[in-house]
């Protein structure tokens, strides 16, 4: 690090690609990447991902007349109420996310915490991929007893899951559409919280998996690739829920997957 910002993280870096910091900071962060070509690289590989998943779930972007409303009635304080400068942050943070949101990708930060520091945020959710790959590589690869429940007993798997994370009509994704069938589901710890983990098989015999997991921030990001090896994982926040889609499949099966699950959650 050096003495023009000594304490970068990647929490920083991920707010930067998402266009959440405000000016001062998002300059001091532009010198950085000057210096850190590593971190520059970094930056622009995820934005070009954004601009892939924002023309990937395009389709799908549905607004609100009240969608302005959940922004501007974030936090404590009424937004008429607040300073000039607190008033151009939220409306400077409103566009940024506005935008995302109608590209499809509901990313932005619509909750709550919308005005928290993005760091204290997006520390939670990179937490979401690297419990979605342990699951992965622990479940993926038993033979014998890969799952607690069979895809026979499917409706029950819902039932039981959706009860344990007090979800109401909890739904199992279908991607047979996309050649992979349910081998079925198991209870996982996640964040402390019951979660759950959803197996699938193609006639090939590759294995992915869904994970749902509770999101205690109750906020909102973008979609996000995290690669570990040839283990990939595409994962979203929506609200109070956190999703991850993990294989080792291609990028492209698997964004195709993550869409399909993405348009059978929201449903």
């Amino acid at each position: 690090m050096n003495d023009r910002k000594p304490t970068v993280t990647e929490a920083d870096l991920h707010a930067f690609a998402d266009g959440l910091l405000p000016p001062e900071e998002r300059t001091e962060l532009e010198a950085w990447l000057i210096e850190n070509p590593e971190d520059a690289a970094a930056v622009a590989a995820w934005q070009a991902q954004n601009d892939d998943i924002r023309a990937m779930f395009a389709p799908y972007a549905v607004s609100k007349d009240t969608d302005a409303d959940i922004m501007f009635h974030s936090g404590t304080t009424p937004f008429a109420q607040a300073k000039p400068s607190q008033r151009n942050r939220r409306l400077m943070m409103f566009a940024a996310s506005l935008a995302l949101f109608v590209a499809g990708a509901a990313a932005g930060r619509f909750g709550p915490d919308l005005f928290a520091r993005p760091e204290l945020q997006l520390t939670a959710v990179e937490a979401l991929p690297q419990q979605a790959h342990s699951a992965f590589v622990v479940y993926a690869s038993d033979v014998r007893h890969p799952v607690e429940v069979g895809a026979d007993q499917e409706a029950h798997l819902a039932t039981w899951l959706g009860k344990r994370m007090n979800i109401a009509g909890l739904k199992v994704p279908s991607l047979q559409a996309l050649g992979f069938q349910l081998v079925g589901g198991r209870l996982l710890p996640i964040n402390g919280t019951p979660g759950a983990l959803f197996m699938y098989e193609n006639a090939s015999g590759q294995r992915l998996t869904v994970l749902v997991g509770r999101n205690s921030g109750n906020s909102t990001t973008s979609f996000r690739f995290a690669s570990s090896g040839d283990v990939e994982t595409f994962y979203w926040i929506d609200g109070d829920l956190g999703y991850a889609v993990t294989g080792e499949i291609s990028r492209d099966m698997l964004r195709q997957v993550a869409d399909e699950c993405y348009k059978q959650f929201s449903s």
